[in-house]
């Protein structure tokens, strides 16, 4: 460290401008200033360049996002006497994050008698766009403006669009860009954005086309990617493709990353999803938006392991992940059930220090829940420091789907008791199912009767699910039928695929031909409701009606989903599904198969009948059935690394005789969650597909 003597010799204004320039966070910031007052010049205090620095500072140099405010606050009020320039750097650095003081700075920069200039009225339409009580105060800004003869400059011109425009008030908006005398592309740029922002997506195009029509300010990528987004929201495939072919053909430009990302979100909004790798793979320099835009589409279209393979893709060019980044891919993690990958995310995020922002938060709850993890889910829920409601329906919805109906019931009274927090339809779909698997039958028909008179709710179909089901369930079966029977609007099949399951278990044969009946003519095409109707004549020992169910599905062409698992093999998810061909290259565990099959059978182990086809009238022939896509997925785990955790999922048809399979290994741990039966379990999720809904548990095996 230099002595003060020293410094002093060298605190010229360039000598200082120097030094700050090299500064590359606060604190060293900080430090020049600390030695600037030690040094005791005669020279005056450089204010207005540290107020400067501040504004080039990256937010992850800072020990929060706001101490380079509060330090500038610091810095303003030890300024003998501060210029408009002054107080202009720290209306940008208030204008977002605290509009108040932000207003009040302005109104002091008033009283001390400085007349704000054009670069003042910016950030002061800013802060009164996002104050508590912002139209008043955005009019007010916009009268003084004027009185001070800036309207007509460029920059309040735009700041007054966009001011207006995060009101809602797009009218005013389009008053202030007509009055603008000579508008350039930010003008144009600032009212579409205004226009997207509304939800106008048809004013957007308009626009666009009016701005291609007078021809006096050409578009740039900005205003292409704006219109892309306008697109996207709207659903618009027509005008999107359109613009991409006018950029590209008549402009002649090349597909950057903005125009880029912005393409490659309106495809894949729309379906695309071959068109908007097209697009991406022709973007030149891919940076971290490109990358989130491609990864965050195929999370949404439902093709999560090639979101993952894209994400390792981004690794291997370089490209650092963000926030965003991580809650695409978590989201793609939860989906196929990559565990491994997702607890490296977690370690990521925690190193990065994304625990603060509460989207990946969010993620890293749901991802853990997903996974059957729910120790580590409530882990990283309790370290969040800021939750959302997203947050806890993500933990709620975790506990109830993974069977933990009390603890998921507990988290909502707490949930309830936060200060500014109010459950919405999701808490309660999660609420409804946890009494769906605790059996609370009282509380869930005290809380369904609640939601729109103490929480201006209006059931969704997915609430009446979870009813039917929790009657159903309960053995109410004909309650379940005359509440089904009273739901305003179209019964789904959802609903009637949890009475039915009911009626199946409960052996409820005259209600069981009611749902049987509606959900035939509701979903011709659906296996599972042939098979599970099939199983409700076979356990009233109606053997010809049973089998007629299946005769009319083969008839009609319907085939039903075959059996399947997956397991999780150095962070790889494979997928196996009942067959007699070798998979995955492993040959070899059909023998071993075999030989577990009879064990099984020496063992004693007695199958349900009823819960296969009518037709399968062999020992062999149900065991295949029910456990040869697990027995494939257990060898090829053992075969890859017998000591280590391995992760299961399995469809539902797999389920039964799973623990018994197990048991041939040998001494076996697990920790086995899942629900009773799959249309049941999709019932009250309202989730409802052709294939039974996937069930997660956690194995962990000692080969002996």
């Amino acid at each position: 460290m230099r002595s003060a003597a020293a410094f002093t010799a060298t605190t010229s204004a360039a000598a200082v401008f120097t030094l700050l320039s090299r500064c590359r966070s606060l604190a060293a910031v900080k430090q020049l200033h600390a030695h600037l007052l030690l040094s005791r010049s005669d020279r005056p205090f450089p204010y207005n360049h540290f107020l400067s620095k501040l504004l080039s500072l990256p937010p992850s140099s800072t020990s929060s996002p706001t101490s380079a405010a509060d330090y500038a606050l610091l810095l303003l009020a030890s300024h003998p006497s501060p210029t408009a320039f002054s107080y202009n750097v720290a209306l940008r650095l208030f204008a977002s994050s605290r509009p108040g003081t932000a207003l009040r700075l302005f109104l002091r920069m008033l009283r001390a008698g400085l007349r704000p200039d054009a670069y003042t009225l910016p950030f002061l339409l800013l802060a009164a766009a996002r104050f508590p009580a912002p139209a008043p105060a955005a009019r007010s800004a916009h009268a003084l403006l004027e009185k001070l003869g800036l309207g007509a400059h460029d920059h309040s011109a735009h700041s007054l669009v966009t001011a207006y425009s995060c009101l809602g008030d797009t009218l005013a908006a389009r008053r202030v860009f007509d009055g603008i005398p000579r508008r350039d592309v930010v003008s144009w740029n600032a009212m579409m954005k205004a226009y997207g922002r509304a939800g106008m997506a048809g004013e957007v195009g308009a626009m666009f086309r009016a701005m291609l029509d007078e021809g006096a300010v050409p578009p740039n990528a900005v205003t292409v990617a704006v219109v892309l987004a306008a697109c996207r929201e709207a659903g618009d495939l027509a005008l999107g493709r359109w613009v991409e072919g006018w950029w590209v053909g008549a402009a002649g430009m090349e597909v950057d990353s903005l125009v880029g990302s912005a393409l490659v979100g309106m495809y894949e909004k729309c379906g695309k999803v071959a068109e908007a790798r097209r697009v991406f793979d022709g973007i030149r320099d891919k940076d971290v938006v490109a990358w989130n835009a491609i990864i965050t589409g195929y999370a949404q279209n439902g093709m999560s392991n090639e979101a993952i393979a894209l994400f390792h893709s981004m690794r291997e060019a370089g490209v650092r992940p963000d926030k965003i980044t991580l809650v695409g891919v978590l989201s793609s993690c939860a989906a196929v059930g990559a565990l491994e990958l997702g607890a490296e995310l977690d370690r990521y995020a925690l190193h990065r220090g994304l625990y603060s922002n509460v989207y990946v938060g969010t993620a890293l709850v749901d991802m853990y829940a997903k996974c059957g993890d729910l120790e580590r889910a409530i882990h990283v829920f309790e370290k969040m420091p800021c939750r959302n409601e997203a947050s806890w329906n993500a933990l709620i919805c975790g506990l109830a789907f993974n069977g933990r109906g009390h603890d998921a019931i507990r988290q909502f009274e707490m949930m309830r008791n936060e200060k500014g927090l109010q459950p919405d339809d999701i808490t309660f779909i999660g609420v409804l199912c946890a009494c769906v698997h605790a059996g609370l039958l009282g509380y869930g028909r005290r809380l369904f009767n609640a939601l729109t008179p103490e929480f201006r709710i209006v059931p969704k179909v997915e609430h009446y699910s979870c009813m039917v089901d929790l009657l159903a369930r309960a053995g109410h079966l004909e309650e379940a039928w005359d509440f089904l029977e009273k739901i305003p609007g179209k019964v789904d099949a959802v609903m009637l695929g949890a009475l039915l399951s009911a009626c199946r278990k409960c052996k409820n044969l005259e209600v069981g031909e009611k749902v049987v009946d509606r959900i035939i003519k509701l979903e011709p095409s659906n296996s599972g409701n042939y098979v599970v109707s099939s199983k409700i004549y076979a356990t009233s020992k109606k053997m010809d009606d049973s089998a007629r169910m299946i005769g009319l599905m083969r008839e009609r062409g319907v085939s039903k989903t075959p059996g399947c698992s997956w397991v999780e093999v150095n962070g790889e998810v494979l997928e196996f599904y009942a067959s007699t061909e070798p998979q995955h290259g492993e040959e070899d565990m059909y023998q071993l198969m075999g030989i577990l099959v009879d064990e099984m059978r020496l063992q004693g182990y007695v199958p349900d009948l009823d819960l296969y086809e009518p037709m399968v009238d062999t020992f062999s022939q149900l065991i295949n059935l029910a456990t040869q896509s697990h027995e494939a997925a257990c060898i090829l785990s053992y075969n890859s690394a017998p000591s280590l955790s391995q992760r299961w999922y399995t469809s539902d048809n797999e389920s039964d005789g799973l623990s018994y399979a197990d048991s041939v290994f040998g001494e076996t741990e697990s920790n086995i969650s899942f629900g009773d039966d799959g249309r049941e379990s999709d019932a009250s999720l309202g989730y409802h597909t052709a294939m039974h809904r996937t069930l997660l548990f956690s194995l962990t095996m000692r080969i002996i």
